[in-house]
This record gives structure tokens, sequence and C-alpha cells, in this order.
């Protein structure tokens, strides 16, 4: 989801919140939130956009 707002007459993306669907076992759960930890920093999307827009991330595990 992205958030819009105007400076000039333009339109400007200046918020994105990313939300994760994952589908594991319970077991993984701990794995599940170690990997968000550290996610961002190797994503190159992330990393390339993180200085103009701000990105946040959540995620839902259902369970297998």
């Amino acid at each position: 989801m992205g958030e819009v707002e105007t400076e000039g007459g333009v339109l400007i993306l200046k918020r994105i919140h990313v939300k994760y669907q994952l589908k594991a076992v319970e077991a993984d759960r701990q794995t599940v939130e170690r990997v968000h930890s550290v996610h961002a920093q190797s994503c190159p999307v992330y990393r390339s956009l993180q200085g103009a827009i701000a990105i946040t991330t959540e995620w839902r595990l259902s369970t297998l």
C-alpha cells in the first residue's frame, strides 16, 4: 500500500507499507521473525528507495 501527497502540483509517493502473508508451520515462527528483522538490508528495492520514501513492513503467519 502506498500513500501519495501533492508537492507543487505533482503527486509524490511518500510512504509504502508492505504486508507479507506467509504460510508455514508454527515451528518456523522464530525463523520468520529473524528473517523479517534483517531482510530489508538485503533488498535492492528497499535500499534504493529508503532515502526518499518511508517504508514499513509487517507480516502475518498462517500456519499449515
